[in-house]
């Protein structure tokens, strides 16, 4: 019997140990699909409308990518503390997340998934940062609701995204599914109905983009794991 209990033990820490981790992607696809489930058809097919008029919008072209210098910013932080990316990039590479705003739940699970790696990226001697259109007030109230320890950016009326080309005008529908829902005229400080794509960049410390995620698709987000690949790939630059 003794021999037995032993036996089941080890066979619980071997599966235990190889239990799968759930990706970004899986996480996102689940919360997809929560929604399918309580969503009318009707919102359903607009929200996939939508997303096929974003990645019609030329949004997707005016986009910096791989190779292009980043735009340097200085951007306030959750706590009303300017941040500048280039004074930020003389100790590292840094992480660059856009996200929608603090009441996204596909932004909010992909951040959550960038905590859980952040002692990572810190080992690996990079910042991390996340912009949103959203005013620094909305930064503190999600950096405290996810305990978040990286920098949360505001980039009011969508300034720097423009710079970045990942700002679209949300498609009339959708803008009004949003408003209604979530305000977001007030969160932004900004009636347009102007949105950052879901993107992620890895920048260099010479400024250049050496990894660029950018679909027109709200609902997908680069994996936590390949921003930290491309980030370890990079050359160590002397201070």
């Amino acid at each position: 019997m003794r021999l037995f209990t032993l036996i089941l033990s080890f066979a619980v820490f071997v599966l235990a140990g190889t239990a799968h981790a759930e990706t970004v992607t899986e996480k996102l696809e689940q919360r997809k699909a929560n929604f399918a489930k309580k969503a009318p058809a009707e919102k359903l097919k607009d929200y996939e409308e939508g997303v096929r008029q974003v990645a019609e919008s030329g949004v997707l072209e005016r986009a910096i990518n791989v190779g292009d210098k980043a735009p340097d910013f200085t951007l306030p932080n959750a706590a009303g503390e300017s941040v500048t990316l280039s004074e930020l990039l003389k100790d590292g590479p840094v992480v660059m997340i856009w996200y929608r705003g603090e009441w996204c739940p596909y932004c909010n699970i992909y951040l959550e998934d960038i905590q859980a790696h952040a002692q990572e990226f810190k080992d690996a001697g990079a910042n991390v940062v996340a912009i949103s259109p959203e005013t620094p007030d909305r930064g503190w109230t999600l950096q405290d609701k996810l305990d978040l320890d990286f920098h949360i950016l505001s980039d009011e009326k969508s300034a720097i995204a423009q710079e970045y080309g990942v700002v679209y005008t949300l498609p009339e529908k959708i803008a009004g599914y949003l408003q209604e829902a979530f305000d977001i005229h007030e969160k932004n400080k900004d009636d347009r109905n102007l949105l950052p794509l879901g993107a992620s960049y890895v920048i260099s410390q010479d400024g250049v983009v050496t990894y660029a995620f950018i679909d027109p698709d709200y609902r997908k987000r680069a994996e936590t794991e390949i921003l930290l690949e491309e980030v370890k790939a990079l050359p160590n630059k002397e201070k």
